[in-house]
């Protein structure tokens, strides 16, 4: 019972709060400096572990939240996986254990990622987060069709998890999340380099999913195409048109996306043109050959395995698959009556314009074909190829950028005898590049090309003369097929 006498006063009660806050400020400063020192002579993986294992009896469980961030979902790719993997290698540091280094032979720098299992400490608004990659295997059965036998495989899945205290989870989900997306895209935005995806893995780093890749460096660009100037322009503002255009697919109801037809003779430049196309928009390539797919079932889950804001390309449509009539059931009735899946016709539509399309935003489809002709009309309609573009034999124009790409001259004395013979004779921009990657002087590469052109002229009047036809007949014929130099190259927009 306190007494008069034996109440402290209230001195001693103010100087007694002060030593004890100075000893707490004391205590917390040493902390801080043992917490400080800590982080810089222990390792950070090193930390976790520590973390993790005084995390079991200090930390409640529940208190804890992760999430899982897998590369697939819903048989498409993950955006945020893939953020997520660019992002994380901004956070190495030499405290890592492990790391997956590679290089490309044709990549200027080392790429280096993150390995399987390792754990990433990252702070953001003083939230405390842990990244960890990891790697699941699944058993599945692989069918042949050829004989219809099954073989045991495994399929790895990749996926990050991300994990923080409970409270932040609104934090995470609003802030931190699309901060790491909008790292993502900085960074593509200015390192990103155009792939080339294949039907199957086409590297030994890792499992890919159904397309594999490799970086596509190819030199192709809009300035370098022997093209009309008119063509061009036009190609490009079609693009540039597409890509500002989301608000407006959206409120017409159409899915994001645009069809190219590019028909022509061999060597005329139909690939060089999806690369310069893909290299300007920046765009990733899927090329895929319709032969190798086993039926509509697997075109649909190659489709929707590409990325937004990419260029699927189906080369030599004519010729690269049987494709059935729509009635049909798609099996192919081969020698020794076995059966094969073949994509059908209809399926092939389906993909182009039907519910599947919408599956994806920003997505360019290309069919090159030398022979537009042997096409079924079904493919070539509005809303499947809006763009029919003509890609032919090598103009005037077209030659003078090629002396400009290869012999680094705008001008030159026998360029009028070379424009007279492109004129008169049906020959092809890679015909006309293979004589100037000859080498040598200037003044002999041209007349190498102009002897080139000459028997090239030589030889269709002796076919010509060989058909029985006469000199004047011939003459009449070789003009024909070069008369309207500006028709040689020409874009039809069917949309």
């Amino acid at each position: 019972m306190f007494t008069a006498s034996n109440i402290p006063s209230t001195s001693s009660i103010l100087a007694m709060y002060s030593t004890f806050a100075a000893a707490a400020m004391l205590v917390r400063t040493i902390l801080n400096e043992v917490q400080t020192l800590a982080t810089q002579l222990i390792p950070q993986w090193l930390q976790v572990k520590i973390l993790s294992i005084f995390g079991q009896f200090f930390t409640n469980p529940t208190t804890q939240m992760t999430l899982f961030i897998k590369e697939h979902a819903n048989m498409e790719l993950n955006e945020l996986y893939q953020a997520s993997e660019v992002y994380l290698s901004t956070r190495i540091t030499s405290s890592i254990g492990q790391l997956q280094v590679s290089k490309a032979p044709r990549e200027k720098s080392l790429s280096i990622k993150v390995n399987r299992g390792q754990q990433v400490l990252d702070t953001f608004r003083g939230m405390d987060l842990v990244w960890e990659f990891v790697t699941t295997e699944t058993q599945q059965i692989i069918v042949n069709y050829e004989d219809m036998s099954g073989s045991n495989g495994k399929t790895e899945h990749k996926s990050v998890t991300l994990s923080f205290h409970k409270r932040y989870k609104d934090e995470v989900l609003n802030n931190y999340l699309p901060y790491v997306m909008e790292t993502f895209k900085c960074m593509e935005s200015e390192k990103r380099s155009v792939r080339l995806y294949a039907y199957g893995s086409v590297t030994a780093q890792y499992y890919e999913g159904p397309w594999g890749s490799i970086n596509l460096d190819h030199p192709s660009t809009f300035d370098t195409l022997a093209m009309e100037p008119e063509l061009k322009r036009e190609i490009m503002e079609d693009l540039d048109r597409f890509v500002k255009r989301k608000d407006f697919y959206r409120r017409v109801g159409k899915a994001w996306k645009r069809g190219y037809l590019l028909y022509g003779p061999p060597g005329t430049g139909k690939s060089s043109l999806v690369a310069a196309m893909a290299n300007y928009l920046k765009f990733d390539i899927y090329d895929l050959e319709l032969a190798s797919v086993q039926g509509n079932g697997g075109l649909r889950s190659l489709l929707t395995g590409t990325a937004n804001r990419s260029i699927v390309v189906i080369e030599d449509i004519d010729c690269s698959a049987q494709l059935q009539d729509r009635g049909d059931a798609g099996y192919d009735h081969g020698s020794q009556n076995q059966y094969t899946l073949q994509v059908t016709l209809s399926g092939l539509l389906t993909f182009i314009d039907g519910l599947w399309s919408s599956c994806g935003d920003e997505r360019i489809i290309v069919f090159t074909t030398n022979h537009k002709d042997r096409l079924d009309p079904a493919l070539l309609r509005p809303g499947r190829m809006d763009m029919h573009i003509h890609m032919s034999y090598c103009s005037p124009n077209g030659f003078r950028i090629l002396a400009s790409n290869y012999l680094q001259i705008e001008n030159h004395r026998l360029f009028d005898e070379i424009e007279r013979l492109i004129k008169e004779l049906e020959v092809t921009p890679a015909e006309i590049a293979e004589e100037l990657m000859k080498g040598g002087d200037v003044d002999d590469v041209l007349e190498g090309l102009v002897g080139f052109l000459e028997k090239k002229r030589e030889k269709q009047m002796e076919l010509l003369d060989e058909s029985g036809s006469g000199k004047d007949e011939g003459m009449e014929t070789v003009e024909t097929g070069s008369k309207g130099v500006e028709e040689k190259a020409e874009m039809e927009i069917v949309s």
